[in-house]
């Protein structure tokens, strides 16, 4: 192992399996395995050391059978000589009681014992193991054993990982095993209820149990909800588009100064060659699913990128308790290993051996934090709910990944009926239709800025320009003192543009259905405008738009950008402009964004981009039904799908079913034929001339409007009749 390395991970081949097997046979099962997975490797890989943290796979060989030799042969084979007294300095991990060893940074220089000489040692060693594990061997010299196996599985995951680091550093892309497996892709995941209370955690009559896995004691939860799955590259990729990176709000003081540093902008061994992102697996360099489960990240990106969605990271009491009892629960051990919010430290009782042994935990209890479950790296068997893996917050070339967790009882009571009351509306309808208000939970609202970064979607890109070019003309018909209103404002990027052209805007009144996007936006709002009264209101602003009672008697400008007025059909649309008109009052100014008619192809590559973050987009509606209302849709069994309709000039999205199937919610089942859709959302496009005959039913006239270059977007100040 390496020397943070040695303790952090595991626990021995499950021990439940070891009953079958005599110790010699589970003996030779183990060494057999380590010099698999070197098989591939030729002598030279073998040497290197590409990073302090990493060692050598020649090391890790040696090493493995250092223990051995050290602990069992050594102190309990009469007469056994070491195969060469140097290798106890060399192979020495960090074990300080049997005395000094080779500086670990150094690893990589010792060309010297040859991997012939390692291997002739490992035969040596094996052949004496397997004549002592021949005769009797106590129950405390069989615990001893196990702990040898357990370490030189650990070091059969960590010689894949740090095989994977050094080839990694090489132009030209070796693979440890061309044939390793990728991650399989999979359903987005849904947060599952896990009940609290008073809880058992930790080792308790287990076949096999490090010792930082116990003592087993118990525990208070709070009802919490944990994913039932991996956060996903997909996710990912909308965390790095959205800024992930660049936003200090999102992250750890430390993990911040660690990303800057080291210039952090994707996880380790990402890749992007200007069209796509590839990364580095055992299996050589591939292409980015978006769909598979994002791995190597650091802790502090793990947080950041929680905070981000809106969850936060599970405790490891929490992730245990919810493996133990949510059968349901998905990629536990087969993917990524999975970090908790939970430093590592000792349990209640724990007390770590007074000879060597006892380094193998205890002393790493500082300055760490502990990830549960196992990884595609690690032997089968090696894994179990009560393991404590544990490495540096900033460390991320391990299999390393992220399993969400949120507290319970999230979202208003009224709220869900309502959410409730209108779904089962929509499929009770024919054809199915949901409303789109729906799409904006805290991934919704995230998913949707991540689509207005995206190379095809046009809108946002040409809205922002040309607001940007008519700002000081906006300005100048905004009153000083004014209050600025925006519906749906979601990340609020938009109004700065108008808060700086005019500064003498007292106060901003952003409403919005996503609670979640209004807290990150109202918070970087008042860090750049300290001056500035900001008043979110979180409502359906069809439904609630009324300015503060504090802010009544300054004149109101109100703010529609982004095109949201298409989502609307032409009869919701007049009647929204209706119901701003008579809210507002007659000396009201409204800003209206509206996308135009253009060519076919740019429209319906805006709305099916090549990433398919519109296409996750679309299925999130299906995760938030699940999570929220308890339906059983699996969102990957539909199909996004963007059409235009000519008739009515917009864009249609989509749910489409692949096959037939039955959803059941609120205990009602409703059936999908295959083939059949959910119309999720509508974007209407418009001529100057149709929104002006839409602007006067809803009772406003154009005071001024601005078209810009193809691919053509409006803005249009209106003014009350």
């Amino acid at each position: 192992m390496h020397d943070l390395i040695d303790s952090p991970t595991d626990a021995v081949t499950s021990a439940r399996q070891a009953t079958a097997l005599s110790l010699a046979d589970r003996y030779e099962t183990v060494r057999a395995r380590t010099e698999r997975r070197v098989a591939a490797l030729e002598p030279e890989d073998m040497v290197v050391q590409s990073m302090p943290d990493a060692s050598p796979a020649k090391w890790h060989l040696a090493h493995t059978t250092w223990f051995f030799e050290t602990f069992l042969l050594g102190p309990n084979v009469p007469g056994y000589e070491v195969f060469d007294p140097e290798f106890g300095y060399l192979f020495n991990s960090y074990y300080e009681a049997i005395g000094p060893r080779h500086p670990r940074p150094m690893r990589g220089l010792l060309t010297r014992p040859s991997i012939h000489q390692v291997m002739a040692y490992r035969q040596h060693v094996d052949r004496h193991m397997r004549a002592w594990l021949a005769g009797d061997v106590s129950a405390e010299l069989e615990a001893l054993v196990l702990l040898g196996f357990a370490h030189e599985e650990q070091h059969q995951e960590l010689l894949v990982m740090d095989v994977q680091h050094l080839f990694a550093q090489s132009p030209l892309k070796p693979a440890f095993d061309p044939e390793w497996p990728a991650p399989a892709p999979g359903a987005t995941g849904r947060f599952r209820s896990v009940s609290g209370g008073l809880v058992r955690i930790g080792a308790e009559d287990e076949p096999f149990a490090f010792d930082n896995e116990g003592p087993a004691h118990r525990v208070w939860l709070e009802p919490f909800e944990i994913a039932d799955r991996l956060a996903t590259n997909g996710q990912w990729l909308a965390f790095m588009a959205l800024g992930g990176y660049r936003r200090a709000d999102l992250w750890l003081s430390d993990g911040w100064a660690q990303c800057q540093e080291e210039g952090w902008d994707a996880p380790l061994y990402w890749r992007h060659d200007g069209e796509a992102w590839s990364h580095m697996t055992p299996g050589g360099w591939r292409p980015v699913n978006p769909d598979a489960p994002v791995t190597h990240i650091s802790y502090y990106e793990a947080d950041a990128f929680a905070r981000w969605a809106g969850a936060r990271l599970p405790t490891e009491a929490e992730w245990e308790h919810a493996v133990r009892t949510r059968p349901d629960l998905q990629q536990v051990d087969d993917v990524a290993w999975q970090w908790t919010a939970s430093a590592y430290s000792p349990y209640p009782g724990f007390q770590a051996a007074d000879d060597a042994v006892g380094e193998y935990n205890g002393k790493f209890m500082i300055g760490q934090m502990v990830l549960r479950g196992g990884a595609s790296v690690t032997p089968p068997g090696h894994s179990r709910p009560t393991y404590r893996n544990f490495y540096r917050p900033g460390q991320r070339w391990m299999f390393s990944g992220v399993r969400l967790a949120r507290y319970a009882g999230s979202g208003s009571s009224g709220e869900r009926l309502a959410f409730l009351r209108d779904t089962l509306a929509g499929l009770s309808a024919s054809p199915k239709a949901f409303l789109p208000k729906y799409f904006y939970d805290g991934a919704g609202s995230a998913l949707f800025e991540a689509i207005c970064v995206t190379p095809e979607y046009y809108p946002t890109r040409t809205e922002a320009a040309l607001l940007a070019d008519i700002a000081p003309t906006l300005a100048a018909s905004i009153p000083d003192g004014a209050v600025l209103l925006e519906l749906g404002s979601g990340a609020s990027e938009k109004t700065r543009m108008l808060l700086d052209a005019a500064p003498w805007i007292s106060a901003y009144v952003p409403v919005d259905i996503s609670a979640d996007a209004l807290d990150g936006a109202v918070r970087r709002l008042r860090e750049a405008y300290p001056s500035l009264a900001v008043h979110p209101v979180v409502a359906d602003f069809t439904q609630a738009i009324d300015v503060p009672k504090a802010l009544a008697g300054r004149p109101v400008v109100a703010f529609f950008p982004g095109s949201t007025i298409g989502n609307f059909t032409h009869d919701e649309a007049a009647a929204l402009l209706r119901f701003v008109r008579e809210r507002l009052g007659p000396s009201a100014h409204f800003i209206v964004g509206a996308d135009q008619v253009k060519d076919v192809n740019v429209l319906l590559a805006a709305y099916d981009d090549a990433g398919g973050v519109t296409a996750a987009f679309n299925r999130n509606v299906l995760v938030r039904i699940d999570r929220e209302l308890g339906a059983d849709f699996v969102p990957e069994a539909f199909e996004h799908r963007a059409i235009w309709n000519a008739e009515r000039e917009r864009i249609e999205m989509h749910l489409v079913s692949r096959e037939a199937q039955e959803v059941t919610l609120a205990g009602q089942r409703f059936a999908f034929a295959a083939g059949e859709s959910i119309h999720t959302e509508n974007s209407h496009k418009f001529t100057p001339e149709l929104f002006a005959r839409l602007a006067e039913a809803g009772g406003w006239r154009i005071e001024r409007e601005w078209i810009s270059p193809a691919p053509a977007f409006g803005v249009f100040m209106l003014r009350a009749i």
